[in-house]
C-alpha cells in the first residue's frame, strides 16, 4: 500500500513536466520517490512517494530475489511510474542499492523494472551510496566549515560518511542492515537479551574496520538520516528519553532495557513505534547501539536529507557543467600517470567517430559520455604493467569506488578499455562481456579506431575524415594521400581489418 509524505509545498498546477526533476531510490527495505521543481538553482519539493517493499527479505539462501518481492518491488515502481510520465530521461534518476548489488538475479529484475518506469536504473556501490546521502544530508544542513559524521542505517547496509560542507573526507557502507539483521536475529517476533546482544556485538565487530580511522579524523557534529533513526529519534522524544530532539547513549541505553522488557515485537507499539516499522525497529536499535559505543558518538541529530535528495543535488550538477564524473576521470589519470594529452587526443578522435556514425550504429549521448572516458582512461593499466596494460586498465576500471558512476557504467568503460587493443574476437568478448554486448561491441570498435588513428601519439586528427556503415559494414573516408604519408597508421588500420573481421565487421577505408 502506498504510504506518501507530504512535501512542504504542494505541487503549483502550472509546473510542467519539462520543469520537474525527479529521483527514485530502490532501497533494500524501502523505495522512495522525490519529484521537485528546481527554482534558482535550488530544489523544491514538489511530492514525496514512499512505500515499504522489503526487497532485502525476499534474498533467498541462495541470494536470488524471490517471485514475491519483485512483485512487491514492480508494483511499487508501477504506481512511481504513473507521476514519471513526459519526463525525459536526464530528468530522471533511478538507482538500487544493497539488495540489488547482491541480488544473482538483478539483471533480469532490472530489465522488468526499466521496462515499468520507462527509465533505467542504476545500481551504485555501497560508497556511491554513501557519497549521495552526503550530499542529501550537506545540502538539508546549515552551512558549516566544521567535520560531521553522518550515519543512514538502511534494509541491508549502514552508510557512514564524514565530511566537511558539501565535501566527503572519509566514506564507508558496511554490510549491516535493519531487514537483514532482523531476519538473522529477530524473525520469531520476540526480543531477548541475548538476541539483542548478539546484533549489537556483530554490528559493532563491523565497525571495528573503520573504528581509528574515522575517529583520527574526527567529526564536531553527528547527523542520522534514516528511517530507522528517524524512528528511533521520535520514540525517545515521545518517552522523555532524549536530550532536546538528539539521540544519546544514556537515551538509547533505556530504550534498550525497555525494548528487552517488552520482550515481543508486537508489543512495541507501547513505544510509540508505527506498525509499519515494528519489525526492524530492534534490529535498527541494535545497530545504532554499537555505532554509538564504538565510534563513542555523544549525541546525534535527525535529517531528513538522504540518497534522493543526493540524486536530485547529482543531477543537477551533471546538467550544469559541475559533474563529479569528470573529476573523478580526472583523480583517475592523475593518480595513474596517464598521458593526459595523448588521452585527450584519442578522445577527441572517438568524438569525432562517433559523431559520424551515432545514427547507424543506434549510440546515445549516454554512450558518447561513456565513450569519452574509456577513452581518457584506456592507458591506465601502463601504470601496472606494459604487458597487457589493457587486462589491468579495465580491471581497475571495474573494481575501483569511481564517485558518480554506477555499476553498470564502469562495466561498459572496462569492456572499452579491455578491447581497445589486440584481439577482440566474437569469442573472446563474449567471454568477458555478458551484458549488453551488442551496445558495447559498436563502442569497442570506435575506440580501437581512435587509438588506431592516434597510433603516432601526435595527437593530429585527420581533416575532412568521414565515416559512414552499419555495425556488420564501415568505411572510412581520409583527405586525399593522408595514408599515403602515414605509413604507421595505415599499416595499424591494415591488422586492424583482421582483427575486425573476426568480430563480424568489415573494415574498408581509401584516401583517393
Amino acid at each position: 500500500m502506498t504510504n506518501p509524505t507530504a512535501a512542504a509545498e504542494n505541487q503549483p498546477t502550472s509546473t510542467a513536466q519539462s520543469d520537474l526533476i525527479a529521483a527514485i531510490d530502490m532501497g533494500s527495505n524501502s523505495f522512495h520517490m522525490v519529484v521537485a521543481q528546481l527554482v534558482h538553482n535550488e530544489i523544491r519539493p514538489l511530492e514525496k512517494l514512499g512505500e515499504k517493499v522489503q526487497l532485502a527479505a525476499g534474498l533467498d539462501g541462495r541470494h536470488f530475489l524471490d517471485d514475491a518481492s519483485q512483485h512487491r518491488a514492480l508494483a511499487c515502481l508501477e504506481r512511481f511510474a504513473q507521476r514519471l510520465q513526459g519526463m525525459s530521461d536526464k530528468s530522471v534518476l533511478v538507482v538500487g542499492t544493497n539488495a540489488l548489488r547482491v541480488a544473482k538475479n538483478t539483471k533480469s529484475f532490472l530489465r522488468k523494472a526499466e521496462k515499468v518506469l520507462g527509465h533505467k536504473v542504476s545500481i551504485i556501490s555501497g560508497r556511491e551510496e554513501a557519497r549521495l546521502i552526503y550530499l542529501g544530508v550537506a545540502h538539508s544542513l546549515a552551512d558549516d566549515a566544521d567535520n560531521r559524521l553522518v550515519i543512514d542505517i538502511g534494509g541491508g547496509s549502514t552508510e557512514f560518511i564524514i565530511g566537511q560542507r558539501f565535501e566527503t573526507r572519509e566514506l564507508e557502507s558496511l554490510h549491516m542492515g535493519c531487514v537483514s539483521y532482523r531476519d538473522k536475529y529477530f524473525s520469531d517476533g520476540k526480543i531477548s537479551s541475548v538476541q539483542m546482544a548478539r546484533a549489537v556485538v556483530e554490528a559493532s565487530r563491523e565497525l571495528l574496520s573503520i573504528r581509528n580511522r574515522y575517529r583520527k579524523v574526527g567529526w564536531h557534529h553527528c547527523v542520522g538520516s534514516s528511517g530507522s533513526i528517524k524512528t528511533i529519534a521520535q520514540v525517545l522524544i515521545a518517552n522523555q528519553w532524549s536530550k532536546g530532539d538528539a539521540i544519546t547513549m544514556e537515551g538509547l541505553t533505556k530504550l534498550h532495557s525497555e525494548v528487552v522488557r517488552l520482550g515481543s515485537i508486537s508489543r512495541l507499539t507501547k513505544l510509540g513505534v508505527r506498525k509499519d516499522r515494528l519489525s526492524i525497529f530492534p534490529s535498527g536499535l541494535a545497530i545504532l547501539l554499537a555505532a554509538f559505543d564504538v565510534l563513542k558518538i555523544e549525541e546525534m541529530e535527525f535529517c531528513d536529507g538522504a540518497l534522493r535528495e543526493g540524486l536530485l543535488y547529482d543531477m543537477i550538477g551533471r546538467n550544469q557543467h559541475e559533474d563529479v564524473r569528470e573529476r573523478t576521470i580526472n583523480s583517475l589519470q592523475e593518480r595513474y600517470f596517464v598521458d593526459r594529452d595523448h588521452a585527450r587526443a584519442v578522445a577527441n578522435t572517438a568524438d569525432l567517430l562517433w559523431q559520424a556514425l551515432h545514427s547507424s550504429l543506434e549510440l546515445s549521448e549516454d554512450h558518447r559520455d561513456l565513450l569519452r572516458w574509456a577513452s581518457e582512461l584506456h592507458e591506465i593499466g601502463l601504470a601496472i604493467s606494459h604487458s597487457q596494460f589493457h587486462k589491468h586498465g579495465a580491471y581497475l576500471v571495474r573494481y575501483s569506488d569511481l564517485a558518480g558512476f554506477s555499476r553498470q557504467s564502469q562495466f561498459a568503460m572496462a569492456v572499452m578499455v579491455r578491447f581497445h587493443r589486440r584481439k577482440i574476437n566474437d569469442v573472446v568478448f563474449s567471454e568477458y562481456c555478458t551484458e549488453d554486448a551488442e551496445t558495447l561491441k559498436p563502442l569497442s570498435v570506435l575506440i580501437r579506431l581512435a587509438v588506431v588513428l592516434q597510433r603516432t601519439r601526435s595527437g593530429e586528427v585527420p581533416e575532412g575524415l568521414t565515416a559512414q556503415g552499419s555495425r556488420k559494414n564501415l568505411h572510412l573516408q581520409f583527405p586525399k594521400n593522408w595514408l599515403k604519408d602515414r605509413s604507421l597508421i595505415l599499416a595499424e588500420l591494415e591488422a586492424e581489418q583482421g582483427y575486425l573481421n573476426k568480430f563480424g565487421l568489415k573494415l574498408t577505408f581509401d584516401d583517393n
